[in-house]
């Protein structure tokens, strides 16, 4: 679906915004369009995609094959940290092992502390890094910090490198929280101390976006985000950002968690904001079980953006959860296979017929809801419950196409699921072609 734009005021739950736009079918916050290497972030652009690595960046070899590894699987960004000299001094070789491996994925380096140093002693690592991470809660204290973080500014002004001002609650700048704080015990009504900690984190993003400004760095190469560890704040902390002003806005909690929790927990922040219209970029911070692959964060962000139908990324199926009368595990048996069938034939597929993403199987286990559900899907099978005829009737664009029985079952509907492919999205890339 094209997108179009929409100038008018939207209300919503008490705070608005001007010019928003509408892309399959989410009104959008208007922001700014910021360029990362060769991506672009904002404006009319699609949410992106984001990752982090967890090597020792000072292991060039073991950052380029994760970087690969997080690109491969969709990660349309990736950053990077940059901590020590040594780290700094290994960004070239990350480069290069991936510009030998093909790989043009932005590279965004994450600066704490010392980054001031890092930027203006490592030129290299300055030029080839894609984006900056600047973290206004820890750039110094005091005189130190408005210098400290001026000298970041000027070599993202020196080598024409957009930066992403990103405000943690775990590090807030200090001496900015104490002078609200202050300043609310003196108000007739003052706040409570969590209010003031959200307006707080609020006004160190827009603040330091401005300074970065007056220090020359260009308002369409700033982008903010500022993240906590609970979800109710996360969304009143973005819905905040997104009134105030019209950066490019990068969401994501902070600590999300392992597991169920961390999913759960990033899906129900980003699903309200982007719902809403609000943001631009996503990372899900998962802790990864011990061993596991990163990707696993690349793979949840996706899925929030195709479940929302806010972009695709790849066939999708439904399968019902069972019940009583699915006692039988053939239907399980059969979504598993082909969901994994799927994935594999993703890299595939994507590189020989164009919109495929937007594929949807359905793998039913019995009368109640199987043939409906098959119907709405492109394909879908609707197998035969407990004490049901031993038969799966399927479904194709809508209608009854043919019933399956019997032991190869599952790979005539495959077959019946790639012949599909071929012919409709087959035509598109022939259509491309000509």
């Amino acid at each position: 679906m094209k997108s179009r734009t929409v100038q008018s005021v939207i209300i919503c739950r008490g705070f608005q915004w001007e010019a928003v736009r509408v892309m399959n079918g989410t009104i959008r916050h208007r922001s700014t369009c910021v360029r990362v290497g060769n991506k672009l972030i904002g404006g009319d652009q699609p949410v992106l995609v984001q990752s982090m690595t967890n090597t020792s960046t000072e292991d060039a070899a073991a950052t380029a094959r994760q970087v690969k590894e997080l690109s491969e699987a969709g990660s349309e960004i990736v950053r990077i940290t940059v901590n020590t000299r040594e780290a700094a001094q290994a960004v070239p070789a990350i480069v290069q092992a991936l510009e030998r491996a093909g790989i043009e994925v932005p590279l965004v380096g994450d600066f704490h502390y010392n980054g001031h140093l890092l930027l203006t002693e490592y030129p290299e690592c300055a030029r080839l890094l894609a984006k900056y991470r600047i973290n206004p809660g820890n750039v110094g204290r005091g005189d130190k910090h408005d210098e400290n973080f001026k000298l970041m500014i000027e070599a993202a002004v020196k080598f024409e490198k957009p930066v992403r001002i990103g405000v943690n609650w775990g590090s807030l700048d200090q001496d900015l929280l104490a002078q609200m704080m202050d300043e609310n015990a003196k108000c007739k009504s003052p706040l409570d101390a969590h209010e003031v900690l959200i307006e707080a984190i609020v006004t160190s993003a827009i603040s330091s976006a401005e300074i970065a400004e007056r220090y020359g760095l260009a308002h369409d190469r700033l982008i903010l985000s500022a993240k906590v560890s609970e979800v109710p704040d996360l969304i009143e902390v973005y819905r905040r950002l997104a009134k105030r002003c019209d950066y490019a806005l990068h969401l994501g909690l902070t600590e999300a968690g392992m597991g169920t929790k961390g999913i759960v927990s990033s899906t129900a922040a980003l699903s309200i904001l982007l719902n809403e219209g609000i943001g631009d970029t996503i990372r899900v911070s998962l802790t990864p079980e011990p061993g596991s692959s990163r990707t696993q964060e690349v793979l949840v962000c996706q899925q929030i953006l195709q479940s929302l139908g806010i972009r695709s990324f790849t066939p999708q199926v439904t399968a019902c959860p069972g019940c009583g009368r699915t006692t039988s595990t053939l239907f399980q048996e059969l979504a598993d296979k082909i969901q994994s069938y799927l994935a594999k034939q993703r890299p595939i597929w994507q590189a020989r017929y164009p919109g495929v993403e937007e594929l949807k199987v359905a793998v039913m286990g019995c009368i109640v809801n199987g043939p409906g559900e098959s119907k709405h899907a492109d394909i879908g099978i609707s197998l035969p419950g407990t004490g049901e005829d031993p038969k799966a009737p399927v479904y194709i664009d809508g209608a009854h196409a043919t019933t399956l029985s019997g032991a190869g079952l599952v790979d005539d509907f495959i077959k019946l699921m790639n012949d599909y492919v071929e012919r409709r999205f087959g035509s598109l890339a022939v259509s491309g072609r000509n």
